[in-house]
């Protein structure tokens, strides 16, 4: 696929949209998790109407409609499908739908904000990016932690990603296995552990080098605390019977075409001091740390945001900058799903493409490949 061609595809859309002015975008959302109050808050901050919330468990699709004065429920995409005036469909479902979902709403017309992961594979998100392509319409994901101010702030002083020589992108968890024997800890619905649940640092990292072309990735798994629940998350999820197979650690390096690199560390269950989120970057103008620490792992509200900037001034002093911030407790969530609206409505151009998404899970996909062949895979001139 031509990330050319691809970028056009978008600013012809968004260009389409612009022109056209559509106000009260009508969204259908599937999914009645812990994500929605997110993408709901947002698609009505931004002026849209969520007319319809879809749910396989029908009595919590009605619960939820109750709750947020949502009109119409059903119990699978096609009661949103049904409705000739809907516009966009957001996809809040477990990672081994993604696919599904998004090609038949892309298939009946629908632009797409999605959950991430992008989906299980690159495969899948190639799939997902030519049907956007071929039709025309608008595909997103909702990779929220941009939108956070301190994202925001980094992205304009960091001015050219090319200028970043290398960068550290870590999501590692003291104790956070989000549940035993459900979807998550099953690597046929998943598509893996925390490498993939937690992508976003490795997401943001990517963004601010201005998502340069992977060459080679090298990466090891570990699972050493798989099932221990002592090492499972504060979120209350219930266990189920499946399996348990993902990895709970995951340690990766990626150098690019461009000769930069990027160094990934994601773990649910390993045993460092506490949670810890954050992007590190070093470069030629400057270097930065925006670092988001937790007090008890798994619970925003614990969290403390803070960045920093590493500058050479003048006869070598060193300058050492804390930069303040108004800190977002949604971390980006609901700027996320507003963006989308906005996007639809012509007001911005979109802060992420299929591309970008297709890169992020050929990157992912290829360290699970180089953790069970023991050695670094290229992925130059590859197609996968």
């Amino acid at each position: 696929m031509d990330k050319a061609i691809q970028a056009d595809a978008q600013a012809l859309v968004w260009r389409q949209k612009k022109e056209m002015c559509m106000p009260n975008n009508r969204i259908g959302i599937i999914g009645a998790g812990g994500m929605l109050e997110y993408h709901l808050r947002g698609f009505r901050q931004a002026g849209a109407e969520v007319a319809i919330l879809v749910d396989q468990d029908r009595k919590k699709a009605d619960a939820a409609a109750r709750k947020y004065e949502i009109p119409l429920t059903g119990v699978d995409i096609g009661d949103i499908l049904s409705q000739s005036n809907i516009d966009a469909v957001s996809v809040i479902t477990p990672n081994g739908t993604h696919q599904e979902l998004v090609l038949k709403a892309l298939g009946a017309g629908k632009h797409v904000f999605c959950e991430k992961p992008p989906a299980i594979n690159a495969q899948e998100t190639v799939k997902m990016a030519d049907a956007a392509r071929e039709a025309m319409l608008v595909l997103m994901f909702d990779f929220n932690n941009r939108h956070r101010p301190e994202s925001q702030i980094l992205k304009e002083m960091v001015f050219d990603g090319k200028l970043i020589n290398s960068a550290q992108a870590y999501w590692v968890r003291r104790a956070g296995i989000p549940g035993f024997g459900t979807w998550f800890t099953d690597k046929k619905q998943s598509g893996g552990g925390p490498l993939i649940d937690l992508l976003h640092m490795l997401d943001l990292a990517l963004w601010f080098m201005d998502y340069p072309e992977p060459a080679w990735v090298m990466g090891n798994t570990f699972d050493t605390f798989q099932g221990d629940e002592t090492f499972k998350g504060p979120w209350g999820i219930a266990d189920g019977t499946g399996p348990t197979n993902t990895e709970t650690a995951a340690h990766g390096y990626v150098r690019f075409a461009t000769g930069q690199c990027l160094t990934v560390h994601n773990s649910w269950a390993e045993l460092v001091e506490r949670e810890r989120v954050g992007v590190e970057l070093q470069g030629s103008r400057l270097g930065a740390q925006l670092l988001r620490i937790f007090n008890k792992d798994g619970i925003d509200d614990t969290a403390v945001d803070r960045l920093k900037i590493f500058r050479q001034g003048a006869f070598g002093c060193r300058d050492n900058a804390n930069i303040g911030f108004m800190p977002d407790p949604d971390m980006g969530r609901v700027a996320s799903a507003a963006h989308f609206v906005d996007v639809l409505e012509g007001r911005e151009k979109p802060i992420n493409t299929p591309a970008e998404a297709v890169t992020l899970m050929r990157i992912i996909d290829a360290m699970y490949r180089s953790a069970r062949q023991g050695s670094p895979v290229s992925l130059v001139n590859s197609t996968w």
